[in-house]
């Protein structure tokens, strides 16, 4: 038996369980800074590299589809707060660098005659590029849903 009333459901949306970036993702990244951090001259490095590199892609371009699709995170945060649309564009334009240094990190795995250095650098400048995504999109997340929800403004 209920007592009491009934709470009806807020108007404001709820964050996406993709979230800014998922979870899986989260541990994919992490597993790829684990890679790059091993010593170079361990005996198939540049395939482990590569290998804890494939689920990063994957995981990004899931991010992508479910932020930036027809249905997306960003299409509903736009209905709800337009006044996002500055940070969802700027979110949106990161994801491009972000194909692009996941691409990169690939291209230089993948050529032997590549320095570790090169590899480690390109590989630091993508978890770089990710853990400022990840910031960048749950703040956007955070005013979203603060102002919407009636905190502190």
């Amino acid at each position: 038996m209920v007592t009491g009333g009934v709470q009806q459901p807020s108007g404001a949306t709820r964050p996406h369980p993709s979230g800014p970036l998922s979870t899986g993702l989260a541990a994919d990244l992490h597993a790829l800074a684990r890679a790059v951090a091993v010593t170079a001259a361990e005996p198939r490095w540049r395939e482990t590299v590569l290998l804890r590199l494939r689920p990063v892609g994957q995981g990004f371009a899931e991010h992508v589809r479910v932020t930036e699709g027809p249905a997306g995170l960003y299409r509903e945060l736009l209905t709800h707060s337009p006044r996002l649309d500055h940070g969802i564009r700027s979110l949106t334009r990161e994801h491009a660098a972000i194909v692009a240094a996941i691409l990169a990190v690939q291209r230089v795995a993948e050529r032997p005659e590549a320095g570790s250095d090169e590899l480690r650098h390109r590989a630091g400048h993508l978890l770089r590029a990710l853990a400022r995504h990840r910031r960048r999109g749950a703040n956007l997340l955070w005013q979203a849903y603060q102002t919407d929800l009636g905190g502190e403004t």
